[in-house]
C-alpha cells in the first residue's frame, strides 16, 4: 500500500476536522500527556476479508491506549471473541503491548477520535466517514464488514455510497450490498449493553459465527 494510501486512510495526529473533538484533544494533552490523546488509527493486517467497525475511541480506552478498543471494558468482550474464532492469537491485557496479534480480521472505528461525553455527533461522523470510504478502498480482500451499534452500521452504508435507509440495522442481521459486500450487525459490545444484558456472550458469539458460516459458503 502506497504512502499516499495511508495518509488518506488515517487522520493526522493533530487532525483540525471537527472542532469539539480537537477541543477535548487538547484538554486532554494538556492533562493527561502520557496517553494517546489522537485519532486512533486502524488495526490489523490490510488484507484481512473482515472489518469490524465500532464507534469511536472510548476516553479511557482507545484514546488513552491508541489501539482500537483497547483498554476498557467493550475490548474484553471483542478480543475474547475473535481469539475464540482465530481470528486473533495471542492473549488480550488491555495494553497494546501485550502482543496480541489479528489474523484474519482488522478494526476500525467510524469516528477516530474520542468525543465528549463517548457520543459522536451527527456531523462529525459524516466529517470522519471519508476516512472509513478510504479504508474501504485500501482493503483489496475485503469480504464483510461487522458493525457494531447502528451508528457503525449507517457509517458504513454511507460509506459505501448508499442511503442510511438502504438497509435497516438488526442484531444478527447479515446484509448483501450491492456490490457483494456483507454488512453484519451486532449490539456494540460496551458495558452499559452486557451490563444490560441486551448484548450476551452467546448472542456475539452466534452473529459472529454466523458471519463467518457465511464467508467460508
Amino acid at each position: 500500500m502506497s504512502e499516499a494510501c495511508e495518509a488518506v486512510t488515517d487522520p493526522g495526529r493533530d487532525c483540525p476536522l471537527c472542532p469539539r473533538l480537537v477541543a477535548l484533544r487538547e484538554a486532554n494533552r494538556a492533562k493527561l500527556p502520557d496517553w494517546h490523546n489522537a485519532p486512533v488509527p486502524s488495526w490489523g493486517p490490510r488484507d484481512a476479508p473482515l472489518l469490524v467497525l465500532g464507534m469511536a475511541p472510548g476516553q479511557k480506552g482507545a484514546n488513552r491506549t491508541g489501539r482500537p478498543f483497547t483498554g476498557d471494558h467493550a475490548g474484553k468482550l471483542l478480543y475474547a471473541t475473535l481469539l475464540k474464532f482465530g481470528l486473533a492469537e495471542g492473549t488480550y491485557l488491555e495494553d497494546p503491548n501485550d502482543g496480541m496479534q489479528m489474523l484474519g480480521c482488522r478494526i476500525t472505528n467510524a469516528v477516530r477520535c474520542v468525543p465528549p461525553a463517548n457520543l459522536p455527533e451527527p456531523l462529525e461522523t459524516r466529517t470522519c466517514n471519508q476516512f472509513l470510504r478510504a479504508e474501504l478502498g485500501a482493503m483489496p480482500r475485503l469480504k464483510a464488514v461487522l458493525a457494531l451499534g447502528v451508528l457503525a452500521h449507517a457509517a458504513a452504508l454511507r460509506a459505501c455510497g448508499l442511503p442510511v435507509s438502504h438497509k435497516r440495522f438488526a442484531h444478527g442481521a447479515i446484509h448483501t450490498l450491492p456490490d457483494g459486500l456483507l454488512l453484519a450487525n451486532s449490539y456494540h459490545v460496551s458495558r452499559y449493553n452486557t451490563s444490560t444484558r441486551r448484548l450476551t456472550t452467546e448472542m456475539f458469539e452466534s452473529a459472529v459465527a454466523d458471519l463467518l458460516k457465511r464467508l467460508a459458503g
